[in-house]
């Protein structure tokens, strides 16, 4: 095929919704990362030339992305990245607590080999995998921590979940290196939390799980608390 006046109509529609995927997965990035700042004006011009696209995938991407609840719609005026407060913080890691105490509660309730396999070898990916590259071992770590829910055999569910992690993640990512580990054993809490879940106890790994998460917010909402919104 030559040119696009060549493709058939279901051939461009699949294309377009390949770019638009394409541009949904950079965006999204971009945010939680914090290339794309909170507040910050997305304007279409600017991002199909950074993404290499067009305009119209652009657009798309930035309409799922709101779903999502990282893009906030303005009116007729376009798209801004969704602000960060200390009170968006705090709901995000109360429903993310609920959920996923639920969620891995269930998963093990229904635990079996391929699950518990696939969870040691995600746990094995994230610890190899290092902080060297922090945004390969986020995806590492998300992985785990979803391995732990994958059982509980609810889409809609892990999908609140992980839209939950994605949110909270972009707070981390916001608290740069002022997010000090050093006083925190983090490889011994997935540890301990693995242990629990591979054991089929569910009390504990959820105790254990809970407590992971309220450590570190325990700390970003001491931090993020002495912040404006979208600072």
């Amino acid at each position: 095929m030559e040119n696009g006046a060549s493709r058939t109509p279901a051939e461009a529609a699949s294309q377009e919704s390949s770019a638009t995927h394409r541009a949904y997965l950079a965006l999204r990035r971009m945010i939680v990362v914090g290339e794309l700042q909170p507040g910050e004006k997305l304007k279409i011009d600017r991002l199909r030339s950074v993404l290499d696209t067009g305009a119209s995938p652009v657009r798309e991407a930035l309409s799922l992305l709101t779903s999502d609840l990282l893009v906030e719609r303005l009116d007729q005026r376009g798209f801004r990245a969704a602000e960060t407060s200390h009170e968006n913080f705090v709901e995000i890691l109360t429903l993310r607590c609920e959920l996923e105490e639920m969620a891995l509660r269930q998963s093990i309730a229904q635990a079996d080999e391929q699950w518990e396999d696939a969870l040691v070898l995600a746990h094995h990916k994230m610890v190899r995998q290092g902080r060297s590259d922090l945004e390969a071992f986020e995806a590492r770590h998300k992985d785990f921590h979803m391995a732990l829910l994958s059982n509980c055999r609810s889409p809609i569910l892990m999908k609140f979940c992980s839209q939950l992690y994605d949110l909270n993640i972009r707070y981390r990512y916001l608290a740069g290196k002022a997010l000090d580990y050093q006083k925190r054993d983090v490889s011994a809490e997935h540890q301990a939390i693995l242990d629990a879940a591979v054991d089929r106890d569910a009390d504990l790994a959820a105790e254990r799980l809970l407590s992971h998460y309220r450590q570190t917010g325990a700390f970003l909402n001491g931090l993020f608390s002495k912040q404006a919104p979208g600072d």
